[in-house]
């Protein structure tokens, strides 16, 4: 007698392995993916702005070492303590006359070099300045960016500035805290200039370039807008944080000039 062979059908077993195999391959694609992506995040918000902050304080902390290297200027102050840095003197208000006038006569920096530094001292901010605004070249690396076409600091005119508020130092993170009357300080190798803020535009849209203007105003907001020629110093960056939709403005003017 023959003994019949048992067939055994296998086709649902191995549809369900198959299917099992997807899933478990689709899941362990979703993790890799998901720790991608953490790992960009934590590089962009964490590592971004260690590495651009650390940048940032060295270059502050060259740009004091060189100004204090510097030999007074003939008829100056005698030097302080034995060091060849001259003693900061109170000097004059802010300048007067044609807006930018004043500015005209020093050269601009060369560009993407840094040269002054920003003290704000609400927020606890020191950044150098650096001339220019590109995101490579200065804002990425924590500093703060000066616009090419407005006057220097301390001069008759409009000096502005950017900064990130978020990510690669983010050195204007808090500038929404800033009140009227607080202090804003630019040092330079020749003086140190104090402004007082006088008015934050909370939000404006990118294209507000008036907000730049040797009498700035905002063309978007017409309410906001200082009215006379003057010294005068403007912040902008981001908002709302984490995005670039808008713009935050912050005007300062000038009140005194302390030389080195």
């Amino acid at each position: 007698m023959r003994e019949r062979i048992p067939v055994v059908v296998q086709g649902r077993r191995t549809r369900r392995s198959r299917a099992a195999r997807a899933l478990w391959t689709g899941a362990e694609l979703a993790v890799t993916l998901g720790a991608v992506l953490l790992l960009l995040v934590v590089h962009q918000l964490w590592w971004t702005n260690r590495q651009a902050q650390h940048a940032a304080r060295d270059q502050v902390g060259r740009l004091e070492r060189q100004w204090d290297a510097r030999p007074p200027a003939p008829g100056g102050p005698a030097p302080e303590d034995g060091r060849t840095g001259g003693a900061r003197a109170a000097q004059s208000a802010p300048p007067t006359g044609p807006p930018g006038r004043a500015g005209s006569r020093t050269p601009a920096p060369p560009k993407d070099l840094a040269y002054a530094v920003l003290r704000i001292p609400r927020i606890g901010l020191t950044a150098p300045i650096a001339q220019g605004v590109g995101k490579a070249a200065v804002l990425n690396r924590g500093y703060v960016g000066h616009y090419p076409h407005s006057a220097q600091p301390g001069r008759a005119g409009n000096a502005a500035l950017a900064g990130h508020r978020n990510t690669h130092g983010e050195p204007f993170r808090r500038l929404d805290r800033l009140r009227p009357g607080d202090t804003v300080l630019v040092d330079t190798a020749e003086a140190r200039y104090t402004y007082a803020v006088r008015r934050t535009l909370p939000r404006t849209t990118p294209g507000d370039g008036t907000v730049l203007a040797a009498v700035p105003y905002s063309s978007v907001h017409p309410a906001y807008r200082l009215t006379a020629p003057g010294a005068y110093l403007t912040l902008t960056t981001c908002t709302p944080e984490y995005t670039s939709t808008y713009r935050l403005v912050v005007w300062a003017v000038l009140r005194s000039t302390q030389s080195r």
